[in-house]
């Protein structure tokens, strides 16, 4: 399994603005692509940051969803609505490790 952590920092004040978007009209989407282990604010260090964790199957897995997700009509509706809340974002690739 590959797990994606993606962090979102938004606009101070926004993260309630974004993440109501994000919930009414985002997620119902993006959930037809990926499967959403959790989803987090911060309350110290960054604050306005928004942390979400996607999980694929593998990397190649990720890649076929993700040009499905940026080829969907909704979703790109939806990319021009949230833009304007986020001022920085980061992904990164989280490989899940046996420890038994």
């Amino acid at each position: 399994m590959l797990c994606e952590k993606r962090t979102y920092r938004v606009t101070t004040g926004g993260a309630q603005d974004f993440l109501a978007l994000y919930r009414a009209e985002g997620y119902p989407i993006i959930s037809r692509y990926a499967t959403l282990v959790g989803c987090w604010t911060h309350e110290s260090g960054v604050l306005n940051s928004i942390l979400f964790i996607w999980s694929y199957e593998s990397y190649h897995h990720r890649e076929q969803q993700r040009a499905k997700l940026a080829a969907d009509p909704a979703w790109q509706a939806f990319n021009r609505k949230i833009v304007g809340h986020i001022t920085f974002q980061e992904s990164i690739f989280l490989k899940s490790v046996d420890l038994s």
